[in-house]
């Protein structure tokens, strides 16, 4: 029997002892006078109330031995120490909670305020009851989880045995009610969109492929919210957002998981100028009202730290002066022979360069040459056509987008959007010529989204960021899998 096991049948024998005493080892419903937050807070008040109280919390430490144990309770808010003594509870009772309480166990906790000799706030226990009885034992305090992917599988123990997760995600949460406060009070309307989808669009991305039976047809997960988003732009609405899940298909790394959660957002009339402002306030606000700070160290591709400022000027490159100086390249004038050769020299493999779009290639090129070495926050400007057929086209092979970009990684993607149906089918035909020619990322014709552009479309401008790797940034973590709940993992025996 493993170590695991016989821990776990001492404990249901402890039920057994529970239950003979009359104690329900899983309470239907506990008495919660305040939370040990609020205790923590206004103790000197409740203090001088003199009244019992009654709290509850899962139990994190036992110390000392015999006639008195010092107990540290957690109820999710605070922590907070009981006391328990012999002669302040009936025998039964304090002999009980010496026989079955276990590390892990939550518990109601009756008695009196008091301070400790050291002058540290407790409760003195004059009653208490099980409300859950832990069947398995908490990872050990100072050790907590050792296992990277078994704090992964098990992230409800990870944030329980170590305070820092616990807050990183209170810092996610804080971070997304701060993007949604932003937006709604420059009037923006939060929407949701469907995640099964007939096609995907949007984005060039491999899709997750499912069939729904009722309906017999085969479907997608979506790998953008933008085709919808702007077709509900055609409906009247003048700014729209939506926080969501989208799925792609792809290789996973410490800054690409297939499964992540975006932002995107659309407002009619404003340019893309317009929305690289308002990114720079929002980005720097959530730094320093949020976070606390504007110095951020982030961890490029290779693990390496780095320092980031956000609090500083955040400069403005275009896609092609970044490629002459870092790849000796004239995107304007070379020939896709030359940009294939090119890519070769980075490493792209022959095979793949014969079937990979120009746009992907130049793509390609940049993320090898000149991408890794954007520290501080950049917008990188007038990216290829071929890379952004939903943008607005400048005429010169390239389109009105914005990258920021931080630490080498893309944070966000910013379009002054198309909106000439004429323009939009003739790039998606292209696009859906380079996927039949094998790239499997080229987008295809959607005529639902042409459709809904010949019945007009404003003039806007969109924005789309991960917030994975935004949170990432600012609680400064290598892996996107640190700062999501439960992140994707191959099976394993529980």
């Amino acid at each position: 029997m493993s170590r695991i096991d016989e821990i776990k049948q001492i404990r249901e024998q402890k039920i057994s002892i529970l239950r003979d005493a009359g104690m329900e080892p899983f309470a239907n419903s506990v008495q919660r006078d305040v939370t040990l937050k609020e205790l923590e807070l206004r103790f000197n008040d409740f203090l001088a109330d003199a009244n019992e109280i009654s709290v509850v919390g899962r139990v994190m430490a036992v110390r000392g031995q015999g006639a008195i144990s010092f107990v540290v309770l957690n109820d999710g808010t605070a922590e907070f120490q009981a006391v328990l003594k012999k002669d302040e509870m009936e025998e039964k009772q304090f002999s009980l909670f010496r026989d079955t309480i276990d590390l892990g166990d939550f518990i109601e906790v009756r008695g009196e305020l008091f301070k400790t000799e050291r002058g540290q706030s407790s409760i003195l226990m004059n009653s208490w009851k099980m409300a859950t009885k832990s069947l398995l034992p908490l990872p050990e305090k100072w050790a907590g989880l050792q296992d990277v992917e078994e704090r992964y599988r098990k992230r409800y123990l990870d944030i329980l045995s170590d305070k820092e997760v616990f807050e990183r995600f209170i810092i996610r949460s804080n971070i997304i009610k701060a993007i949604r406060q932003y937006l709604d009070n420059k009037g923006f309307l939060e929407i949701e969109t469907p995640i099964l989808q007939n096609q995907a669009g949007g984005a060039m991305a491999k899709t997750f492929n499912t069939h729904h039976n009722d309906y017999d047809m085969d479907m997608v997960l979506r790998i953008s919210l933008e085709l919808e988003h702007k077709m509900l732009m055609v409906g009247g609405y003048n700014r729209i957002y939506e926080i969501g899940k989208n799925f792609r298909n792809e290789g996973s790394d410490p800054t690409h998981i297939q499964e992540f959660t975006m932002i995107e957002w659309y407002s009619a009339y404003n340019t893309l100028e317009d929305n690289m402002n308002w990114t720079e306030e929002m980005l720097k606000g959530i730094a320093r009202d949020v976070v606390g700070k504007t110095d951020f160290t982030v961890y490029d591709k290779d693990g390496n730290s780095v320092l980031v400022d956000f609090a500083g000027n955040w400069q403005r490159v275009s896609f092609s002066e970044l490629l002459k100086e870092n790849a000796d390249i004239d995107m304007s004038s070379a020939s896709l022979s030359e940009i294939q050769k090119k890519a070769e020299e980075f490493g792209m493999e022959e095979k793949e360069v014969k079937t990979t779009g120009k746009g992907n290639l130049l793509d390609f090129i940049f993320k090898k040459s000149s991408r890794y070495k954007i520290i501080n926050p950049t917008f990188v400007t007038n990216y290829p056509s071929d890379l952004k057929p939903l943008a607005q086209q400048n005429g010169d092979g390239t389109a009105k987008v914005t990258q920021l970009i931080v630490a080498g990684a893309e944070i966000t993607n910013q379009y002054a959007e198309l909106v000439d149906p004429f323009v939009q089918r003739n790039l998606l035909e292209k696009q859906s010529q380079a996927k039949e020619s094998g790239d499997e990322e080229a987008m295809e014709i959607d005529e639902r989204f042409l459709t809904a552009m010949e019945h007009g479309m404003p003039p806007m401008t969109g924005f789309g960021m991960g917030i994975d790797r935004l949170v990432s940034i600012f609680t400064e973590q290598k892996n996107l899998r640190d700062v999501i709940f439960f992140p994707i993992m191959r099976d394993k025996d529980i």
